[in-house]
């Protein structure tokens, strides 16, 4: 007679359903307390406990009751082995030829915040479901190991046809076991050890959805959320449009964070993974109409996002354009069904903050890990190095571009007018190509009244030069840090331009 040992902390009609099917066709189905109970209940006739395996009760409030020589060794024997046939048999071990677990849940339980509640979560890691699970994997040239309830009906198919699994797809559920289980132990690990830089890393991330495609679209591409640590791009929900892409999450995220910044009613386009146009106004629409004047050619299929909820006048406003997503906390009444009018557009609820605190970058045969770049109150932490001082008028907008140029590919200069940027430009392989570039998108817009700000120091006095050409910029904020500083500070003076220094450089490569 085959054996199924089911042990379950979810307990549902779909495996009710799978069960069911089993017991029909011969199996005994052996399980644990809670799940045995539920079993019993639904009138499973082919039912059995682990004590009656094993001879030994549960103790310890339930945490030892799988734990036992005639449990795993039931699982474990190989069958090919005569020693281990022989050694089953002469101790009366009965073979279990299929184990279906799921675990406690650890990943909803756990929260990062909730470290006074360490005991309460640590009765939700689980030592006997796991343990059980791969020693099924392990052997599963002999033994079945489920652990998702979408496989339940691929088993079932089989037997259904064959009479058991193949060994093609338990050799795959054997895969998705550890797959699982190294997530779960990794959850552990992070929460445990809260170690910002441990020996080994691991991360735990789930699968939510494939994507349309990756960079390009003959790249496959698929997105995983933390199953730990929570973030804005974790908790968004789509209401309109087509599958995202991997380029549409990337801008997406950025477009977040920028607008995340601030208080005030904010909006920010971005394309390519760079802001192209941001500003912040006394309502949204003033803010939308001035980031789209920003930049009105680089915004064309980008990605928009605002701070506060879109409003009909502004999803009206947003029509008129061509963009591949709208990112909002909220949406007024009637407003997706203006923006619906555009098939193609996605349309993204998003609320969460950002909470970033380490950044990944994949190198070929290796992973760079660092802390993230967050904000440095720069209303106290500058210092004004020429005989020009700053207004208050050019401070405000010095801050705000210093929370856009941290968003932009390294070389990168942002200069802005106000709380509106009017020239960005970023990923220059020097300094002065990308200033020229930002000046001369920022005079197209307007000739006086702008600042600059810089993501790094001036190894040369020439972006002030380039700066002072252009007549219209009048204060100058950047980290400060080269061995030609004075130099800068001269060509400041001498053409009547403020600069202060920060002491902290932002690069973005």
């Amino acid at each position: 007679m085959k054996r199924a040992l089911i042990s379950v902390y979810e307990k549902n009609e779909k495996l009710f359903k799978f069960v069911s099917f089993l017991d029909k066709k011969g199996y005994q189905i052996v399980s644990t307390g809670g799940t045995y109970q539920y079993f019993l209940k639904k009138g499973v006739s082919n039912l059995i406990k682990v004590y009656d395996l094993t001879s030994f009760p549960e103790i310890l409030d339930g945490r030892v009751k799988t734990i036992h020589p005639n449990i795993y060794a039931g699982i474990l024997a190989n069958r090919s082995v005569e020693q281990h046939m022989k050694s089953i048999h002469s101790k009366n071990i009965h073979l279990i030829d299929m184990v279906v677990v799921n675990f406690y849940p650890f990943f909803e339980k756990m929260d990062k915040n909730s470290i006074d509640d360490i005991n309460s979560i640590i009765e939700f890691i689980d030592i006997g479901g796991p343990s059980m699970l791969r020693a099924a994997a392990k052997n599963f040239l002999h033994v079945t190991a489920i652990i998702d309830h979408n496989d339940y009906e691929f088993v079932q198919s089989e037997i259904e046809h064959s009479g058991f699994p193949s060994l093609k797809l338990r050799k795959k559920l054997a895969g998705k076991v550890f797959n699982f289980t190294s997530a779960y132990d990794s959850a552990i690990s992070q929460y445990l050890l809260d170690d910002q830089f441990p020996m080994y890393l691991h991360s735990s991330y789930k699968r939510i959805m494939n994507l349309r495609y990756g960079e390009n679209p003959h790249q496959k591409a698929a997105y995983y959320v933390n199953t730990i640590h929570k973030g804005s791009m974790r908790n968004f929900f789509q209401l309109h449009g087509r599958r995202l892409s991997f380029n549409n999450l990337r801008d997406m995220d950025i477009a977040w964070k920028v607008v995340s910044q601030f208080s005030e009613p904010a909006c920010c386009t971005v394309k390519h993974s760079t802001p192209c146009g941001v500003a912040l106004g006394k309502n949204i629409i003033e803010a939308f109409q001035k980031t789209y004047y920003a930049d009105t050619i680089s915004s064309f299929g980008g990605i928009i996002a605002v701070n506060v909820p879109i409003t009909k006048e502004l999803a009206k406003e947003i029509n008129h354009i061509f963009l591949e997503v709208v990112l909002s906390p909220s949406y007024e009444t009637d407003v997706l069904n203006i923006l619906k009018i555009k098939k193609n557009i996605r349309i993204i609820s998003i609320s969460e903050p950002i909470s970033d605190q380490l950044e990944y970058v994949k190198i070929d045969g290796g992973v760079l890990v660092q802390e993230s770049d967050t904000f440095f109150p720069y209303e106290k932490n500058y210092k004004i190095v020429t005989k020009k001082k700053f207004s208050n008028q050019e401070l405000q907008s010095l801050f705000f571009a210093q929370k856009v140029v941290k968003y932009v590919k390294s070389n990168a200069i942002v200069v802005a007018k106000g709380t509106q940027t009017l020239g960005i430009s970023g990923g220059q392989t020097n300094r002065i190509w990308a200033a020229r570039q930002a000046i001369e998108r920022a005079l197209e817009k307007s000739k006086e009244g702008l600042v600059l700000v810089s993501d790094a120091f001036f190894p040369f006095r020439d972006v002030v030069d380039e700066s002072a050409r252009s007549g219209g910029i009048r204060a100058i904020l950047q980290p400060g840090g080269s061995i030609r500083d004075e130099e800068s500070v001269k060509a400041c003076d001498d053409h009547g331009i403020a600069m202060a220094f920060t002491g902290k450089r932002h690069f973005k490569h």
